[in-house]
């Protein structure tokens, strides 16, 4: 794509006629971008969010602290700014004043770089406003300019194929390959083992994540999509919606068309199709922060409206959630409060662990362009055309009804992680802040409840480098004898939900779901096809029953009859040697602390 079209240069005008020119004019050398310079044509490297992260605490000793809160693993720093009027810049110092924080994160995915450039912009423009109702006076804005470092160094025209400007821009991917934004809960990336070390200490009440969406041409500008709203909480959705609603009134005012979903056809490339709403899991941003009572807003704004646009819009947006958060700030923050209270008195109750749209659509006026569906000449697909000059209605079902896909009742007391697995298992658990205890004496006969998978299908290939695991099948209990050092993960904290996610098989994210317990539905031991001929026969005459049993399954299921392995796994498996620890997960259930 060419980005010295004329179309450009009206395009960058009409931006600073916007109210963009004032601020531009009015920015020292120093604190101006590369973005603004070139008229919203380029944007930056990281050297620049340096330098400005520098500048702005100069300028600003007061207002803002530039610090860095990891390295990225080519020896990048990672930098924040901690923004406010009020001089609480320190994490203790914010919470001992009842001070919201807003976390402002952009550049997860580099190509996606509208939340550097806006963000810089809006900082400089509050920090010089000198008005009562500027939100600097009544929260903390924490600034991640660009999360993904070496993302956002891996510059190149055409990174983004699908999306207008900047000129160039950085990578979607960590430089170890990572998706930072399917990273949250099993944090892989040190990257995001930074980023929750940065949740931990600030605890912001919300967070925000600055995202241009992929997908089809049309008139919205922006999706804004927030949790608690749908899942998580039920008292606290109230909060996520007023927070989404108020956004969305405040860029309608402002001139954009925002969206209260992701604009993501339900067959690819067919607008007819229309959408379906959605909770994302916890992998993604806004949920995530949504299973630790905080509000998580996902921002979208829309790959083919051009860059000058984008960043516009981003910066609007940014500014409408701070306002709301300034306004709203001491309520919602003890709602969240209310919430924790409430996750720590989950145990024996039914919790989702995900969310699913039914069937159920209604019809939406969507604004979209002209467009034909032909079949093409180069793929042989049916493929759709967009008119850009010509707007059109696009009548479409939208399916939001939203209700609990698994829901399962949470432990009486916890989890319990053994001693073999616990050093693994408790870096994981202090990246996200949550609670356990090592036992440090050994139990005999402790009375647990032990997932047995009946079912286990193991992926084909490789997912943010993992091998994952679907399990079925059932909770049982037993009484286990437990080694020293197991650990004890209460239900009876804050983070519930969380550690739910985490330990749950039939949670997406769980950490059997990632892979994280493949070796124990991994076989291990086997008899020789002629020792299990032997044994069976033995057994078979000792046990009349068991004859019987293996002469009704013949006659019943035609697969294994004709299937030799599967004959002589029958025997196997009411062996003595048979392996009791195949298939059962590790982590245990208890209803009373150990």
């Amino acid at each position: 794509m060419r980005h010295d079209l004329p179309i450009f240069r009206p395009l960058a005008a009409a931006l600073l006629a916007l109210g963009f020119a004032a601020a531009a004019q009015a920015a020292a050398p120093d604190l101006s971008t590369v973005s603004e310079r070139s008229g919203f044509v380029k944007t930056g490297r990281y050297d620049e969010v340096i330098a400005l992260c520098d500048a702005f605490q100069q300028r600003y000793p007061a207002a803002v602290r530039c610090f860095d809160f990891g390295t990225t693993p080519e020896g990048r720093p990672m930098k924040a700014l901690a923004v406010s009027l009020m001089g609480r810049l320190q994490a203790q110092d914010a919470r001992e004043a009842g001070l919201p924080v807003l976390l402002v994160q952009g550049g997860i995915h580099a190509g996606e770089i509208d939340g550097k450039d806006a963000g810089f912009l809006l900082l400089r423009e509050l920090l010089d406003d000198r008005r009562k109702d500027n939100p600097l006076n009544r929260l903390v804005l924490l600034f991640v300019p660009v999360f993904n470092v070496d993302g956002h160094e891996r510059f190149a025209a055409w990174n983004r194929p699908n999306q207008r400007g900047p000129e160039e821009m950085g990578w979607r991917t960590t430089a170890q390959n990572y998706n930072l934004n399917r990273d949250y809960v099993k944090a892989d990336a040190p990257e995001m083992q930074a980023m929750l070390r940065l949740a931990n200490e600030w605890d912001p009440l919300a967070m925000m994540d600055l995202h241009v969406t992929d997908g089809a041409k049309f008139q919205h500008d922006v999706s804004i999509m927030v949790e608690p709203t749908e899942g998580g909480d039920q008292p606290l959705r109230a909060v996520g919606k007023a927070w989404r609603d108020g956004v969305i009134a405040r860029l309608k005012k402002r001139g954009s068309l925002p969206l209260p979903f992701y604009p993501s056809f339900v067959e690819n490339d067919n607008p007819a199709s229309g959408f379906e709403h959605g909770v994302a899991p916890p992998r993604f941003s806004q949920s995530y922060f949504s299973q630790r009572n905080r509000l998580g807003m996902l921002v979208e704004t829309h790959s083919w409206k051009d860059y000058p646009t984008r960043v516009r819009i981003t910066h609007d947006t940014v500014l409408a959630a701070a306002d709301l958060i300034a306004a709203h700030g001491s309520e919602w923050l003890q709602r969240e409060h209310e919430a924790d209270a409430r996750a720590a008195k989950l145990g024996g109750q039914q919790v989702a662990l995900d969310y699913k749209a039914t069937d159920k659509a209604r019809t939406i006026a969507y604004l979209g362009y002209a467009y034909t569906r032909t079949p093409s000449e180069i793929s042989g697909a049916l493929m759709t055309y967009y008119d850009e000059n010509t707007p059109q209605v696009w009548n479409v079902p939208l399916r939001d009804e939203i209700v609990p896909g698994h829901v399962v009742a949470a432990p009486g007391a916890g989890y319990v992680v053994p001693a073999a697995h616990a050093a693994r298992i408790a870096a994981k658990l202090q990246q996200h802040g949550i609670e356990f205890r090592r036992l440090d004496d050994a139990f005999a006969g402790l009375e647990v409840e032990s997932f047995h998978a009946d079912k286990t299908r193991f992926a084909a290939q490789s997912f943010e480098g993992h091998q994952t695991l679907e399990a079925t099948g059932a909770w049982k209990r037993e009484h286990r004898d437990l080694a020293a050092g197991a650990l004890f993960v209460p239900i009876a904290q804050p983070k519930a939900r969380l550690v739910m996610t985490m330990f749950e098989p039939q949670s997406a994210d769980s950490l059997i779901a990632w892979g994280e317990f493949n070796t124990a539905f991994e076989r291990k031991e086997y008899m020789e096809d002629y020792v299990a001929e032997e044994v069976a026969r033995a057994m078979l005459a000792k046990d009349p029953a068991l004859k019987a049993k293996f002469e009704q399954r013949l006659k019943d299921d035609a697969e294994f009859a004709k299937d030799p392995a599967a004959r002589l796994e029958f025997f196997a498996r009411l062996h003595p040697s048979w392996d009791q620890a195949y298939n059962v997960y590790p982590v245990l259930r208890v209803d009373r602390a150990p």
